[in-house]
């Protein structure tokens, strides 16, 4: 019989004022994309559309190239499709109605009234 030992490590992240100002700038716009995402797919849904990854996706490109938009070029494209994979789970996952009432995500936590 052997005896198996769990161990854990805690890490202190401190991050220069520039990774700070870049880690900051990336979460806004994973947050803007995925409100945007999430507005897109409660529409569909309230059409009875289904909406795959390749629509949303589809939606961030065009959403990078208007002149609004134009900062979700300036962070790393892979947090961003992460969020639209991320979102693309959640109809699956919930019933109709609570994906009706999808709660917006915004800084500092959630937003229940909120429309994007």
């Amino acid at each position: 019989m052997s005896i198996r030992v769990k161990r854990a490590f805690k890490y202190r992240f401190c991050p220069t004022d520039a990774q700070a100002a870049e880690l900051s700038r990336t979460f806004g716009c994973v947050r803007k994309v995925y409100n945007m995402a999430l507005a897109a797919r409660t529409e569909a849904w309230a059409r009875q559309e289904r909406v795959n990854y390749n629509q949303p996706s589809a939606m961030l490109t065009a959403w990078k190239k208007t002149e609004e938009l134009a900062f979700l070029n300036e962070v790393s494209s892979v947090p961003l499709q992460q969020t639209l994979r991320l979102n693309r789970r959640a109809p699956g996952e919930l019933a109709t109605d609570q994906l009706l009432n999808a709660v917006f995500l915004r800084k500092g936590g959630v937003d229940l009234d909120a429309e994007g």
